[in-house]
């Protein structure tokens, strides 16, 4: 599993405008500067989020993108599965995927699937309110 340019984009987008909700709606090209990401390929990715109805967009002056929801109900999860193909590690787990021949005699299969509910439930557990509540990071001491 690796995760795309995408996949961790989205979740800057997601981050930036959580940490900017008492702002309204955020155009793109300010999300684009804060973030250092190209405003070309930061709609495609908006976009997606929009469809998906994680975040709201309004046309004009005075537009944007915002939150539909409270930074807490954002799983990091959801947002992945959403971005990437499979977070699956193997090819014979991924959604849709034909059952693999060797499956019966598959010694492997059950540690590939331990994996796989491991990692949906790692991410399933971090919210973006999580990723928004983490210190920044650097050499901060609290003696």
């Amino acid at each position: 599993m690796l995760i795309s340019t995408k996949g961790r984009y989205a979740l800057r987008v997601m981050i930036d405008l959580s940490e900017h909700q008492s702002d309204g709606f955020i155009p793109l090209k300010v999300i684009a500067e804060r973030q250092g990401i190209s405003e070309k390929y930061l709609e495609s990715i908006i976009k997606l989020l929009v469809k998906a109805q994680l975040l709201n967009g309004l046309r004009g002056k005075g537009g944007g993108y915002k939150l539909t929801k409270s930074p807490d109900q954002y799983t990091v999860g959801a947002i992945l599965r959403l971005t990437e193909d499979s977070l699956a590690p193997v090819a014979c787990l991924e959604p849709g995927a034909l059952p693999c021949s060797r499956m019966a005699e598959c010694r492997t299969i059950s540690m590939w699937q331990e994996l796989d509910k491991l990692i949906t439930n790692y991410l399933d557990s971090i919210t973006i309110a999580d990723l928004v509540q983490q210190a920044p990071p650097g050499d901060y001491y609290v003696i």
